[in-house]
């Protein structure tokens, strides 16, 4: 019997680019099996060296999650469709209305005020008293980029009474496609003067609070403590597991969005009525796995539909009507325009939420998700700098080029003729390389190329170097007539 299997896209890589892949199985855990039989290069990423499925991979039959169900053991018909959803960054029962600490008594609507929320104001599922209530309220964004866009924007027009951001990015030329609350004149300034800039230009009855600073577990509580709701806007998976552990120890219930490519998810974790961020992935997937925007891209569109769900979610939560995303996860893929619901379970062993927890403060989250000791790993790779290498080109010197980055990056633009062999295909393509010559090595940043190295050493090349700062900096230092992007 063949079952449907769903592939993210950070796995496509993996399956020829397929998205749905049909295999034989009687099991979920049969299935998967014959799944990474039949794709070698997936296997490692869905099984550890025991043969389990790592912690980072959720398999859901249809909408309902399996990880706490015997998931090798799960009976499959063929009209079933498995997914496979790893972290891109117990079904519960709802409560009812959740209570945000948002006092309205002393709370008052101005004129101007109430003609701005008119069209609020005559929703009966919002009235006056849901209005006071946003008023009231005080939320924090994590980030004022591609997901806080959105969120600042609507959250401001709703008449949200304090809205923090914290950031300690500046605005770049890339943002500009999807990061709306910035404007071209803004590039090179603070993204956090530009957006409350643009917030109060919207609605100057918000009091926006800014934080230049990255969130860490130093000042986290600090920043958290004194709002109401906190709204996930990150596109890191450290700050992503800090956030979530400083919500479940403030007992804050937050708004989750994440983004790639053509595919994004949002869900609303409340440690006191569902599940939390690690209920659905207790720890992160190796570095280099899940590429950023500026690695992997996105769609420009694609934030502002998230963000725009969040802002719901964040709205419904103050006002206290309809029913929040606590225990479900919806799944949005652009490119095919399709929704999906996925039901989501606590896990009683979480660490953090579950009923014998044992974080009971903020940790060293670079660590836990493997960012220093990456880091640390490539950064003894042999380098060299983009001037360097432009001497060498001139005086003829036997290099070879190699570019690790994606097809499409490699039509935007190249270096000479660097040779192209995308990182994951790497090791299925070591045979097209001359150990003997001289490798310099190139991606868009040098954090691909960085890895590419280090694994061209261990398979036995000696003269192998990473160029520094990829193409970026052979643009910004050799030549600055390339397209960058």
């Amino acid at each position: 019997m063949s079952v449907k299997i769903m592939i993210p896209t950070p796995l496509r890589t993996y399956t020829d680019k397929l998205d749905t892949i049909e295999v034989d199985g009687k099991t979920a855990g049969e299935a998967l099996k014959n799944l990474a039989e039949k794709y070698s290069q997936l296997k490692k990423h869905l099984y550890n060296e025991r043969g389990d499925l790592r912690s980072y991979i959720n398999i859901y039959i249809n909408d309902e999650d399996i990880r706490y169900l015997q998931k090798e053991e799960t009976e499959i018909k063929e009209t079933d469709v498995v997914s496979i959803v790893p972290s891109i960054a117990g079904g519960v029962e709802v409560a009812e209305e959740i209570q945000l600490k948002t006092k309205t008594k002393n709370v008052q609507l101005s004129n101007e005020e109430i003609l701005r929320y008119s069209r609020h104001l005559i929703m009966p599922e919002v009235g006056m008293e849901g209005q006071k209530k946003l008023k009231a309220a005080s939320i924090l964004m994590i980030g004022a980029g591609g997901l806080g866009s959105p969120l600042g924007m609507y959250l401001a027009a709703a008449g949200v009474g304090r809205l923090g951001i914290v950031d300690f990015d500046v605005v770049d030329e890339t943002n500009l496609h999807r990061q709306l609350l910035h404007r071209t004149s803004d590039v090179g300034r603070s993204k956090l003067e530009s957006a409350k800039e643009k917030i109060n230009g919207i609605n100057p009855n918000v009091k926006v609070e800014t934080y230049e600073t990255m969130l860490n577990s130093e000042n986290a509580f600090d920043i958290l403590k004194d709002y109401d709701l906190i709204v996930d806007g990150t596109d890191n998976f450290p700050t992503r597991y800090l956030v979530n552990d400083a919500c479940v120890l403030l007992g804050k219930p937050y708004v989750y969005g994440s983004i790639f490519r053509f595919e994004g998810q949002v869900t609303v974790f409340d440690a006191k009525n569902g599940p939390c961020y690690r209920c659905l992935y207790p720890t992160p997937p190796p570095p280099g796995l899940v590429p950023s925007c500026a690695e992997g891209g996105v769609l420009g569109v694609l934030p502002g539909i998230i963000g725009s769900l969040q802002a719901l979610e964040a709205i419904k939560l103050i006002i206290g009507n309809g029913e929040p995303l606590i225990g479900r996860l919806i799944l949005f893929d652009a490119l095919k325009f399709k929704i999906r619901e996925l039901k989501l379970r606590k896990n009683p062993e979480c660490p953090v939420c579950g009923e014998n927890p044992i974080i009971h403060e903020l940790i060293d989250y670079e660590q836990f998700c493997g960012i220093t000791n990456d880091e640390e790993e490539y950064a003894n790779v042999d380098k060299i700098l983009a001037e360097d290498l432009k001497k060498k080109i001139d005086n003829n010197e036997d290099i070879f080029l190699l570019d690790v980055r994606e097809p499409h990056e490699y039509e935007i633009n190249r270096i000479e003729e660097g040779y192209l062999i995308p990182l994951n295909d790497l090791p299925n393509r070591l045979n097209e390389l001359d150990s003997s010559r001289e490798i310099v090595a190139y991606c868009k940043v040098g954090g691909r190329s960085a890895r590419a190295v280090g694994f061209l050493k261990k398979t036995g090349f000696k003269k192998v170097k990473n160029l520094v700062g990829g193409i970026d900096e052979w643009i910004n230092k050799v030549d600055r007539s390339m397209p960058r992007y």
